[in-house]
């Protein structure tokens, strides 16, 4: 319902509600908004209680909607005021719309390959060395004992072709000393009985033909060697085998007659009976 001007309003008279709508806005709200503080908060002069608490409702009711009002219904004209946008923003705005809506390219740094071969250089890539092979395990030959030799008489059998080797004496030579051997002292070293010095010496057998020691029963006193010289089996092998090499023809010679120029033996004879079993010995050493 309007109010028909019955408040007593000082401001009220002469400035009815329903005036036409040629005044501006502007105006026009700042009216209604300074009527609404003056409606709220100035205590009417018309004492009268009832006609003051309605007159005061409505009024406060009808400057609430009329604000309420203009905000709503004039507030765009407001806001649409300002001056348009130029040419240049308007044509920026639809550079910046283009721009965003291309695909941009990727900045991130490009992943690096999975495998290391797709992008190393051939030289770079480390050959794989050689795998070394083994060596062969270098197979000790077992010599073993033949011809009816016990392993003792094996051991210093093989002391007497090894010396011969070192001297660099052939296959025949050494077949000689081992027969000579055999038949001397079955391939023992023997001690004297008539020297105790020869017993201080590492000895397996002792004997008592005269002063003769060792493999070869060679004597010290007709100028083989000293009696410790003697009990070494290199040592009597050597001394054998250069008085052989001194026998003129020794290689053609039967075993037999080539160790008695050497040995002086009383039976001289004797040495043919082991040369089969003193080769069979020197093709086990040798191999």
């Amino acid at each position: 319902m309007r109010n028909d001007g019955n408040l007593d309003d000082p401001f009220g008279s002469g400035r009815p509600a329903d005036r036409s709508d040629d005044t501006p806005s502007t105006d026009r709200l700042a009216t209604l908004r300074g009527l609404a503080r003056r409606t709220r908060f100035r205590t009417p002069t018309n004492p009268r209680p009832g006609r003051t608490k309605l007159a005061v409702a409505t009024g406060a009711a009808c400057c609430l909607g009329l604000v309420g009002f203009t905000q709503a219904g004039f507030g765009a004209p407001d806001r649409a005021a300002g001056p348009a946008p130029s040419a240049e923003v308007a044509e920026r705005a639809v550079v910046d719309r283009a721009s965003r809506a291309m695909a941009r390219p990727s900045t991130a740094p490009a992943t690096p390959s999975a495998s290391p071969s797709a992008t190393a250089s051939p030289k770079a890539t480390a050959e794989p060395k050689p795998t070394a092979e083994p060596e062969p395990t270098k197979t000790v030959r077992r010599i073993v004992p033949v011809a009816g030799l016990d392993r003792t008489q094996m051991n210093n059998a093989e002391k007497i072709v090894q010396a011969g080797k070192e001297m660099g004496m052939p296959r025949r030579a050494l077949v000689i000393a081992v027969a000579t051997a055999m038949q001397e002292s079955t391939l023992l070293n023997y001690a004297s009985g008539v020297l105790p010095e020869s017993q201080d010496y590492p000895h397996q057998a002792i004997g008592w033909d005269h002063d003769s020691v060792g493999l070869f029963q060679q004597r010290p006193s007709s100028g083989w060697g000293t009696v410790g010289q003697l009990m070494d089996p290199e040592y009597a092998t050597k001394a054998f085998l250069s008085a052989l090499a001194e026998i003129p023809g020794w290689q053609n010679l039967p075993l037999s007659v080539a160790a008695q120029a050497v040995q002086i033996s009383a039976f001289p004879d004797a040495y043919a009976q082991h040369e089969w079993r003193a080769g069979e010995v020197v093709a086990e050493i040798l191999g």
